[in-house]
């Protein structure tokens, strides 16, 4: 069997008997890497060899994708194959006997740190940076014996739906390359639907796991808010950002998202004692548990064919023994302009630190400290990430805050207050991800407003602080994916892990793969 065909417990498994080495493992998805990725674009730095680079950390070959080399100071020379014989040394020596995921290969989203490789943002005006550590979710990934292939691509500092405003250029979604793979972790969701990673780190601010697993036939995990450590992500919106998994799916996700969960002194936002454990959520009983849909999420602008997927779905689930009902849920109507608001304020004050003088780019012609702020700032920055920021200044404003700010915060109390409602009744909540499959690279860029509202079912999870898991339901009659999420109560992954794997395990969504999959790659 091709390595690639193995899902990540599967090669998890294989390498713990000896039957596939860690090495073996990650050439094969370098090999891959090699063979798709110039018409993918998924990644943007690839720790496949180490290569002497000049003072902007671009290799002097002229290859995009390399490791940290000798030109930079501090960079450390680390490649996917030196930790996977890192890894094997650990294996062959008994101290990763419990570690399902070791040696397995993965891809980190270019906004979490990695010490000594470069880490962008996809921004211009992180080109070249080198953190001195690893962020808090990298650090448990590499402890647990993960290998990392590389950075993958994003949205501009994770601002975007469709990985189409970053400074590295657009990334294509597997399945059609002529359409987007969603955002603003459309790297991270390539990769893995592309067979270029067993599975992937992804940031979710609004939905930005669940709608690129959606968008690429994938299993998403956006956590409960401060289960995972969020300390060296790259913020864009503090109260909003959660770091998650994106895998084939259901069992493959759980496993990484045991692996980086749990406690972390560095992350004050961190309220986990210790890391989730998902044993005793798969073949688990779902027969009673009530789910409930709100019919006001089915309405105009909607896709028929998502609608009737996600029906279809909630019918099978029904027949198996769960209770399904229909209610209103009407406070979700006002979601994506509260989000929009709070989001872009907190990002107008996260990206201040960007100015030049501390880290990244720096402008070539000021003549003066004013002018080294305004011509970094206009250099560095791409349209998408100014407009969040004047957005996010303006509703800061003295003459604006309380009209704006204060009102998108009351709106947030009462988001959660709908959903606490909600959990009294249900155990869970069944809504589309996406209003519409993926759409065609350039079809809502120059639309904002069109791609702001294309948030409209995932933002509110993100508001209360909610699980939510995004899983295949089916095709479009073009050969799209089709996902849905079930959203759960706070730190109620549990019940919405049961129920995605319980569907996965009545179809079989999850396990086919787009054509370029089979392209490449080693035996």
């Amino acid at each position: 069997m091709d390595i690639r065909e193995m899902s990540a417990l599967e090669l998890g498994s294989a390498i713990r008997k000896k039957e596939i080495s860690c090495r073996e493992a990650a050439e094969a998805y370098l090999a891959a890497i090699g063979e798709k990725d110039k018409s993918i674009g998924a990644y943007i730095t690839v720790l496949d060899s180490i290569g002497e680079e000049n003072s902007d950390g671009v290799n002097i070959s002229g290859d995009k994708t390399v490791s940290g080399g000798s030109g930079t100071a501090g960079c450390l020379k680390k490649t996917a194959l030196m930790q996977a014989d890192a890894v094997q040394a650990r294996i062959d020596a008994g101290d990763l006997d419990h570690a399902p995921l070791a040696g397995v290969p993965a891809a980190i989203k270019d906004n979490m740190c990695m010490k000594g490789i470069r880490t962008t943002a996809a921004s211009a005006i992180l080109d070249g940076f080198y953190p001195p550590y690893d962020a808090g979710a990298v650090e448990r990934l590499e402890n647990a014996g993960g290998v990392v292939l590389g950075k993958v691509n994003m949205d501009e500092f994770a601002m975007g739906g469709s990985t189409e405003t970053s400074h590295y250029g657009i990334t294509a979604n597997p399945w059609d390359t002529s359409r987007v793979p969603g955002g603003s972790s459309g790297g991270s969701a390539a990769a893995v639907a592309a067979g270029m990673a067993a599975y992937s780190l992804g940031s979710d601010t609004g939905g930005s796991i669940r709608q690129p697993a959606a968008f690429t036939g994938l299993t998403g995990i956006k956590p409960t808010y401060g289960s995972v450590s969020r300390y060296g992500l790259l913020a864009y919106a503090s109260s909003l950002d959660q770091i998650g998994p994106l895998a084939h799916d259901v069992r493959d996700a759980a496993a990484v998202l045991s692996m980086i969960s749990g406690p972390d002194r560095r992350d004050s936002t961190s309220v986990l004692k210790e890391s989730f454990d998902f044993s005793d959520c798969f073949y688990g009983e779902i027969r009673g548990m009530k789910i409930g849909i709100p019919s006001n999420y089915y309405g105009e602008g909607l896709d028929p064919e998502i609608r009737d997927a996600v029906f279809s779905a909630a019918k099978l689930l029904e027949k198996n023994g769960a209770r399904v009902e229909e209610f209103q849920m009407p406070i979700i109507d006002y979601a994506v302009p509260a989000y929009y608001i709070i989001a872009c304020a907190e990002a107008s004050s996260n990206l201040s630190r960007y100015d030049g003088i501390k880290y990244g780019h720096r402008t070539k012609n000021a003549d003066n400290l004013i002018e080294t702020y305004y011509k970094s700032r206009s250099e560095g920055f791409g349209t998408e990430v100014k407009r969040r920021i004047m957005l996010g200044s303006f509703v800061l404003s003295s003459g604006y805050f309380d009209a704006y700010y204060k009102k998108a915060l009351k709106v947030r109390g009462l988001i959660k207050k709908a959903f606490d409602e909600a959990y009294q009744k249900y155990d869970m909540i069944l809504s589309p991800v996406s209003p519409t499959p993926a759409y065609e690279i350039g079809g809502q860029i120059a639309d904002p407003m069109a791609m702001y509202m294309a948030d409209i079912y995932t933002v509110s999870v993100n508001l209360a602080g909610l699980p939510a898991i995004s899983i295949p339901c089916g095709f479009t009659e073009g050969g799209l994916p089709i996902g849905m999420q079930f959203i759960g109560d706070s730190f109620g992954e549990k019940k919405i892990i049961t129920m995605a794997d319980a569907y996965q395990q009545m179809t079989d969504y999850h396990k086919k793969r787009p054509e370029i999959f089979g392209k490449g790659g080693a035996e």
